[in-house]
């Protein structure tokens, strides 16, 4: 259970870290701290904007003999900004080049959401206004049908660039229009999951097309509270039935939670900036959840979405954009 066989034959490892909003000063510290602990799998984007930071831990990593290049997995995203096909091997070519690589394990289409081109020496990560100094900016949608975007994704592959792709934030129905078309299936979706949204038919629809599931804040709205997109009242980690199963099995509320996602048969990337929590979330390979344990977590599912496009580009980018119903 510790890694997932994907459609392509690779494995990827069950649990990864999460660089999204890790400060990137502490990250190439972290990243070889992570290596010791047993991490191999390292979830990164150009939108987080510290892919140059994870590339300088892992090269110090590798530079001291931590691991071999092979040993590690690798995820980065394509962002909004570089959907039209002549631009995607060039987001690809710059992540690669931070991150001090030569291909990635995983290349993932980050959003459905196709934004008007920034150059790289214009603005990097290009972020989602067109132009931030504008009076009134805002986002500046194009339109690119994501068979275009995915028909230059497949190039990678055929390229040497990158092993596997994929897609985030897609629902069902997108999953389903892109399996009619392309040539390489999307080997992993990774969306947002958490007991407050078990999203049950997207998962279920996902392991009978043979794509596996990667879930993001795993923890639910502790990454959403700092940044005012969730309550502190909301906090799993706080949940009386997430405390109580702790108790019982003698786990911290964290591991309960990220056991709950692996043993759904997910990959979780936990994100921490603490190097005493690495090991804490990667131990979760020794114990299973009772069934009744797992019911009552699914039990608290609220379809509490916290990272929607349709609420937060328009409190924080005065676009409305939404992407779900």
């Amino acid at each position: 259970m510790n890694s997932i066989k994907l459609n392509t034959g690779e494995e990827l490892p069950a649990v990864g870290l999460g660089m999204w909003k890790v400060e990137s000063e502490l990250i190439p510290n972290l990243i070889q701290e992570a290596i010791k602990a047993g991490y191999r799998h390292f979830d990164n984007a150009c939108d987080y904007g510290n892919e140059a930071k994870v590339g300088e831990g892992l090269q110090a990593a590798l530079d001291a003999g931590l691991c071999q290049r092979e040993d590690l997995w690798l995820t980065s995203k394509l962002w909004n900004t570089f959907h039209e096909p002549d631009k995607v091997k060039e987001a690809c070519l710059k992540s690669l080049q931070d991150l001090k690589t030569d291909y990635l394990d995983l290349y993932l289409i980050h959003f459905p959401i196709a934004l008007k081109y920034v150059p790289i020496e214009t603005r990097y990560p290009p972020g989602w206004f067109f132009d931030p100094e504008a009076s009134d900016p805002k986002m500046h949608p194009i339109k690119v049908p994501i068979r275009e975007t995915w028909e230059a994704m497949q190039e990678l592959v055929q390229e040497g660039l990158v092993k596997n792709i994929g897609v985030c934030n897609f629902n069902v129905s997108l999953i389903r229009d892109l399996l009619s078309y392309a040539e390489i299936p999307p080997a992993v979706l990774q969306v947002e999951l958490h007991p407050h949204l078990t999203q049950q038919k997207l998962l279920r629809f996902c392991r009978e097309e043979g794509i596996a599931v990667t879930g993001f804040s795993p923890f639910g709205a502790s990454s959403y509270v700092p940044i005012g997109m969730a309550e502190a009242s909301e906090s799993l980690l706080k949940d009386p039935t997430i405390q109580a199963i702790a108790e019982e099995i003698d786990r911290s509320p964290a591991q309960v939670l990220l056991r709950w996602g692996v043993q759904r048969g997910t990959a979780v990337i936990p994100k921490t900036s603490k190097v005493e929590r690495l090991a804490e979330n990667l131990s979760l390979f020794d114990f299973e959840l009772s069934d009744s344990q797992m019911k009552s977590i699914d039990d608290l599912n609220r379809d509490r979405r916290y990272n929607d496009p349709g609420d937060f580009c328009e409190a924080a980018f005065n676009t409305f954009f939404p992407i779900y119903e």
